[in-house]
């Protein structure tokens, strides 16, 4: 794949080229979703047994840290490549490739050490998927269209939750078949953004903010993290959860009904996201947004930390979701504008996506030390108090609103 970067430099992109950026997006979540929350759980579950949690644990730790190597590697490789006159879209179509051999790979382990290789391998290509995506966003979206950007990228986990609760209720059964449904739903919502001409957006940085933007960048980086941290912990952990909700209900048998309320909670984000995105576009003005989403996610946290049943502990997800993907992605369109240096850029968002890897070290860590088969109130109260105080870093962000 050659350059495809085009000389025009547009103020503003179409409609259609960000909704491609959206459904891009969508499909990154697609390639992991489905896998970490229902289908990997599962396997775990099977083969671990009465182990599961430390087996799980183990190897999401293993995977966060392939990611979070990974996601700066081929974020730096894209800038190269953009620098010397390529694009970034050639790393996308490598991932695309590893992503299909992690999951051949994960289907044939049958032993913990091959589902934690497995693992590895999936990670590293996700993120050789994920890092240039974001760089393309970064690269060809305007600051002007970053919070209408933002706010689709909220899309992701309804589409993603959408496609798990579709291969379950059409019958999609036995392993392998469910990760190759998973790989032909990536292909379909990212092949699009791989084939469109790449134009590089006009940058909005002077030079003297550069300084000023990086501290910026360092709280909005650790304001990330303390959210990412409760959202990660508790898609990992959801199916053990309800199942401490519900003990008398296998794992096995509440994936379905949990790919539902994923589904419908993720769903119900999307358009309280992108009109957020859109309304803070024209008013300039985004942090307002990012705390109010940041407390309703906290509030959330804390419901499912006393809840007693199956319904009370699904509308407080739902209410957790809401908050939780409205922030982040938000906060994603917030964060490509304080980006300090153009060059480097793929890098400089390999450093942020360390808020969505580093959580998978120690969200796990933490739910190993606070949470049992049986009971998880105290982790989530102490993902409520991050998730709030991340919410509370925001206002320290002071060279943009």
């Amino acid at each position: 794949m050659g350059s495809n970067i085009e000389p025009d430099r547009p103020a503003r992109r179409s409609l259609r080229f960000i909704l491609l950026v959206a459904l891009a997006n969508a499909g990154g979540v697609i390639g992991f979703l489905p896998l970490l929350t229902l289908l990997l759980p599962l396997k775990v579950a099977e083969v671990a047994g009465d182990d599961r949690i430390a087996v799980f644990t183990a190897t999401v730790i293993a995977g966060a840290t392939a990611a979070s190597a990974s996601n700066i590697l081929f974020g730096w490789l894209s800038d190269r490549s953009v620098a010397r006159g390529g694009g970034r879209r050639r790393w996308i179509a490598i991932g695309l490739a590893g992503l299909a051999a992690s999951f051949a790979a994960l289907a044939a382990a049958a032993t913990p050490l091959q589902i934690v290789l497995a693992i590895v391998l999936f990670q590293t290509a996700v993120n050789a998927i994920l890092a240039p995506m974001f760089a393309v966003m970064a690269d060809e979206v305007p600051d002007a269209q970053k919070g209408l950007s933002g706010g689709l990228i909220a899309l992701g986990a309804p589409l993603a939750s959408a496609v798990a609760a579709l291969m379950l209720a059409v019958g999609v059964n036995g392993e392998a078949t469910r990760l190759a449904f998973v790989f032909a739903a990536v292909l379909i919502c990212i092949l699009p953004l791989i084939v469109t001409p790449a134009r590089i957006a006009p940058a909005a940085i002077a030079p003297e903010e550069a300084p000023l933007l990086g501290r910026d960048l360092a709280i909005a980086w650790a304001s990330r993290l303390l959210v990412q941290v409760a959202g990660n912990a508790l898609w990992l952990y959801l199916v053990y959860y309800f199942a401490s909700i519900d003990p008398h209900t296998p794992a096995s048998k509440s994936v379905g009904p949990l790919g539902q309320l994923m589904t419908i909670a993720y769903l119900v984000s999307v358009p309280v996201a992108v009109l957020a995105g859109r309304w803070s576009d024209r008013i300039g003005r985004r942090k307002p947004f990012l705390i109010a989403f940041a407390l309703l996610a906290a509030l959330g946290l804390t419901g499912l930390a006393f809840a007693r049943d199956w319904n009370m502990a699904a509308s407080a997800f739902t209410l957790y979701a809401l908050g939780s993907a409205a922030f982040l992605s938000l906060h994603s369109g917030f964060a490509m504008q304080l980006l300090p240096d153009p060059d480097h850029r793929g890098r400089d968002l390999g450093l942020i996506n360390l808020t969505n890897t580093l959580p998978a070290l120690l969200g796990p860590l933490l739910t190993w030390a606070l949470a049992t088969p049986h009971d998880f109130r105290a982790v989530m109260l102490v993902l409520a108090g991050l998730t709030l105080l991340g919410g509370l870093l925001v206002p320290a962000i002071r060279h943009r609103r």
